[in-house]
């Protein structure tokens, strides 16, 4: 028994564990966040900024479903889709100035994303949240692929394929932002990212987020101790859509512009990338990985042709080897640094990651002569001065040593691991 209970007390995370993984990342993100408006930010950061941001509260309340509730969805772009078009009509009544219209400021119209995301999930969540698993994956996904149609019907609601635009520098002003400078839309965006992260991770520490996971490992003991699995997926299937369309009002003041592109499957694939990759068995997950994808998405594009290519390797290598995401390997570092055997997992770790570094060099030497190759230009890759190109012995010679002195150094890793027990 006494073992038994000291096996439980080693599974609980200790209070500085907890503020550690819960706490202290999102006191770090809030001062970055007061920070970056004083190290004067260009355009190109702002815009940059502006999209993490709204991908950081997309990809926390799509793991709301995931990561806490274990429903997969591939169509959650629908509620932030029409939370987004919601409030792109809501700023063309401002703009109209009629009515209660006049006097409501652009700065709340992700208080009406909200109301849509969650509307949308009310109708949509009551018949899917009656199944789990594969079938409500597979519910999720035809839900995606009528609203996704249907857009291009409904020219009045949706605007067709140019999709409707607006502009955000009418109605009243709050807090002094006109909405016009990317400057004032920042404190827009850093204001409504902070205050959803906070919201949802208060929703984490309610019972309803606690029975959220407790359906998610076992319906059938939730159903035995009282509780509806059904009524608890359902609602936070709503409040997930309502934090969706949050997030596409954000997107509706930052571009002014909406398309039914913001509905489809695209979307839907991208923040349940960004969510797996960050980790969703985190909080913070989500939040990693939004930033790292974003920044892939909007500056790998730059430099290679290539960049969903390597996406889609970074999302195969963390289910593969990694399934608990960029948070995981944080705070698993920082866990194995603190503990007894530090000096032997530093050693380990170094080892490792020299083995993924060495195997890197060699798939990127790889994918990118490929790429040129194949778009007939003749182009050489030239990495600082090297000079690559496919039909030479030095460019596989490189390929080969990397690939198989990589791979041989992970495996390596891999048994010395097996042997300390790490």
């Amino acid at each position: 028994m006494s073992d038994a209970t000291q096996t439980y007390d080693n599974m609980v995370p200790s209070a500085g564990a907890k503020f550690r993984q819960r706490v202290l990342p999102i006191l770090i993100f809030a001062a970055i966040v007061l920070a970056i408006p004083m190290t004067d930010p260009s355009r190109t950061v702002y815009t940059l900024v502006h999209q993490m941001a709204i991908n950081i509260v997309f990809a926390l309340a799509y793991n709301m479903l995931l990561g806490k509730g274990g429903m997969l969805s591939f169509g959650h772009a629908v509620y932030f889709g029409l939370g987004g078009y919601l409030c792109m009509h809501a700023m063309n009544w401002i703009e109209e100035g009629t009515g209660i219209w006049a006097n409501y400021p652009v700065f709340f119209l992700p208080l009406l994303g909200f109301a849509g995301g969650a509307l949308a999930g009310a109708i949509i969540g009551w018949p899917s949240c009656r199944r789990a698993g594969t079938t409500f994956a597979m519910i999720s996904l035809g839900v995606a692929e009528l609203v996704f149609s249907g857009a291009f019907m409904f020219d009045s609601l949706f605007g067709g394929e140019q999709g409707i635009s607006g502009d955000r520098m009418n109605g009243p002003e709050l807090f002094g932002l006109s909405m016009g400078p990317n400057s004032d839309v920042y404190w827009f965006m850093a204001f409504w990212t902070i205050l959803s992260i906070v919201l949802m991770y208060a929703f984490t520490r309610t019972p309803l987020g606690r029975l959220s996971e407790a359906t998610r490992d076992n319906p059938q003991r939730v159903q035995f101790i009282g509780y509806n699995p059904h009524r608890v997926r359902y609602l936070v299937f709503l409040i997930s859509g309502g934090f969706a369309g949050l997030a596409g009002g954000m997107t509706a003041v930052n571009y002014e512009i909406f398309t039914p592109e913001s509905l489809s499957l695209i979307p839907s694939g991208f923040v349940l990338i960004m969510a797996y990759v960050g980790g969703i068995t985190y909080f913070v997950g989500p939040i990693m990985g939004a930033i790292l994808l974003t920044y892939m998405q909007s500056m790998m594009s730059d430099f290679t042709e290539a960049w969903l290519l390597y996406l889609g390797l970074l999302f195969i290598m963390i289910v593969m080897y990694a399934p608990r995401g960029l948070a995981g390997i944080v705070f698993g570092f920082w866990d194995g640094i603190r503990g007894k055997d530090s000096g032997e997992f530093i050693k380990l770790w170094l080892l490792q990651l020299l083995g993924y570094f060495v195997t890197l060099i060699g798939l990127i030497v790889l994918i990118e002569i490929a790429v040129r190759w194949s778009s007939g230009y003749g182009e050489a890759f030239e990495p600082f001065g090297l000079h690559f190109t496919y039909d030479s012995v030095l460019s596989w010679i490189v390929i080969l040593v990397t690939l198989v002195g990589g791979g041989a150094l992970l495996h390596t890793v891999r048994r010395m691991k097996e042997e300390t027990g790490e």
